[in-house]
Formats: structure tokens, sequence, C-alpha cells
């Protein structure tokens, strides 16, 4: 009996002496708030009343969206690093077909416009075609990833290849492709921020923009 008594004992200690999990929640206030939006000083913008944003194609390929996030709890700061991870992701895939462009020629006699031989003779505009791009070429998404032929789509590390993503930063922003043959069309762009991407307690926010390119 008295042996009995003693294991239960030493049972009843070792579980006693479990360790417990003393991290912090990531967020200091417990909401873990976050805001994102579409630099307007590059592209204009407005919201409809079906909450779908319009974005105003301006010659340029690309938009920004940039966010703000809230600070993490000191805990997960690591030498003035903030576990913070922010992804991004789309429904809205380009496929390349034919690419062109022009390439400026200059006389090779050796011409040039002013006194000083700084400024060569134009003669005109190269232009250059390239067809079948798909062939060659896998879809990209907007956000600013493609997805290989021989990629391995069982792996464990396949999802981190499936979006982009701004590490350690509070302030992070991204480049969304945009060019003109997308004017009409619609696209929904995710975005997925962790408060702390390593071990441990984390919160996970996410968001959702409903563009329409005009």
């Amino acid at each position: 009996m008295r042996h009995i008594f003693a294991l239960l004992s030493f049972i009843f200690i070792f579980s006693s002496c479990e360790k417990q999990d003393i991290r912090p929640y990531p967020c200091p206030d417990g909401d873990c708030n976050f805001y994102f939006e579409i630099d307007t000083n590059l592209n204009k913008t407005f919201t409809d009343n079906n909450n779908y944003i319009h974005v105003k194609y301006r010659g340029l390929n690309y938009f920004t969206i940039r966010g703000v996030i809230e600070p993490l709890d000191p805990w997960y700061v690591i030498n003035g690093v903030p576990l913070i991870e922010t992804q991004y992701d789309s429904d809205y895939w380009v496929i390349f077909d034919t690419i062109q462009w022009n390439i400026p020629t200059y006389s090779y006699m050796g011409w040039f416009t002013d006194r000083q031989f700084q400024v060569p003779f134009p003669i005109g505009n190269r232009t250059y075609t390239l067809t079948q791009i798909a062939t060659i070429m896998p879809p990209l998404n907007i956000v600013g990833y493609t997805i290989q032929k021989n990629m391995c789509m069982d792996c464990p590390y396949t999802p981190t290849l499936l979006g982009t993503y701004s590490k350690y930063n509070y302030e992070p922003r991204q480049q969304i492709f945009f060019d003109n043959e997308m004017i009409g069309d619609t696209a929904q762009i995710f975005i997925r921020v962790l408060f702390n991407n390593d071990s441990g307690p984390r919160a996970t926010r996410d968001t959702v923009f409903n563009v329409i390119f005009e």
C-alpha cells in the first residue's frame, strides 16, 4: 500500500510540473487591427454602392496596395524585427499570347544632332514581335507569382509558392499587375495577415478587395 501511495504521489508531482505556455497573445489589445488601401497617388479610385473599388488605368502597368498593421506584443519582436507576415493572392490570371516592343535605331554613319557628338541622329524604330508566348511562359497571377509546369502540388512547401509575401514589416506595399487589356474586367484580391508567423499563439486576419479595372 505504501508503494502505491508513493507512485501516485510521484505521478501527481510530475503532472503538476508540466510546462504551461506563458507566451502572451500576439496583439496587445486583443483586436489585431490592420488597414489596407489602394495608393491613389498613382491610380484614381472610387468605391461604388456594391463595395467594388474602381481602379482607373493611367498608363502604368501596375497599381499599389499599401497597408498599416498594428504592432505586435514585444514578446514577438526579435532584435527589432516583428514576426508579422502579409500574404497576397487573387482570382485573376493573365495569359500572354503576343508581346511586341519598339527599339529606336540611329544612324550607323555616325551622325549626331549636336556639336558635342553626344546625341545620335535617329532614323526610325524597329519593331519586334514574339508570338505564342503562352507555350513558353506560364500564366501570371496579378499579385506577382506563376505556377510552373513542373511544380510539385503535393509537397509540404507548395502553399508558400502560391502567393506573394511581405514579412517583418508593419507597412507592407504590394504592386498589382494592371494593363490596358484588363479594362472592363473584375478581380478579387485576397490579403491575409499573420500576427506571429512563428511558433506559439497566432492570430490571422483576412480582407478582400473587389476590384473593377477601368
